[in-house]
């Protein structure tokens, strides 16, 4: 046990005690991570609001048996600016609830925090656009290897005819195979996808409002599908 240093983006906290707090965050180097930070809902605190979720803060932890102690912390992002907007807020809550289902405890997770990283300052930097969110999840599905087939029919191959989507199987389907609870989508739909899944965040590309909200949906039920567990909080999006 001692003093060791990490730094971390905040996923989500709960009250522990009559003053103190669980803080979780994602560790580049550690993966999820569970600390306690003492005394954090006195009026005094000395940490103020460096501890709210989507915060990328710089840690000094001390190791305990159970729970490891911040005994500081410094921000590198508060990302404010889309703290001003409840639309951003609702995406950028989407993000680290999505991140939070697929990490894992003492794994390096290199990839899924610099994923969230990058989602998180593209939604600060740029204008709203919900295409974010979509690419988000699946590029977030391949960082933990269940990526949808999106130019083939999973079944058999083929690359022409795809107008199904199965989330069991793992993507699109062909007019000539029949996979159990594939769901009908439009062809256009998929390249949609395609686009999405490898484009960088601040290049999507414009919006498409016949395909973007079919996209979104399909992503995040692919990914709850996988996860074995719903994304909750993203029912502010479709309000």
């Amino acid at each position: 046990m001692g003093l060791r240093r990490d730094q971390g983006i905040v996923l989500r906290g709960h009250p522990f005690g009559e003053a103190d707090r669980i803080v979780v965050l994602l560790s580049p180097n550690r993966g999820k991570l569970r600390t306690v930070a003492k005394g954090v809902r006195k009026t005094k605190s000395r940490f103020g609001g460096r501890l709210e979720p989507f915060t990328h803060v710089d840690l000094i932890l001390y190791e305990g048996r159970n729970l490891e102690t911040i005994t500081q912390a410094t921000p590198i992002d508060v990302f404010a600016k889309l703290r001003r907007e409840l639309d951003k807020m609702a995406v950028a809550g989407g993000m680290v609830e999505a991140v939070d289902l697929v990490a894992q405890e003492g794994e390096s997770s290199h990839r899924l925090f610099l994923l969230l990283q990058r989602g998180l300052q593209t939604l600060d930097r740029e204008a709203l656009n919900m295409d974010l969110f979509t690419s988000f999840l699946l590029k977030l599905a391949g960082a933990v290897g269940v990526s949808p087939t999106l130019d083939a029919c999973v079944s058999c191959g083929r690359r022409h005819q795809l107008g199904r989507f199965s989330f069991s199987a793992g993507g699109a389907v062909c007019g000539d195979c029949r996979v159990e609870g594939a769901v009908r989508i439009r062809p256009e739909l998929l390249e949609y996808l395609r686009r999405l899944a490898v484009s960088d965040f601040a290049d999507l590309g414009e919006v498409d409002p016949t395909l973007s909200a079919d996209a979104r949906v399909l992503s995040q039920r692919f990914l709850e599908y996988h996860v074995e567990h719903p994304l909750r909080g993203l029912v502010v999006l479709d309000a």
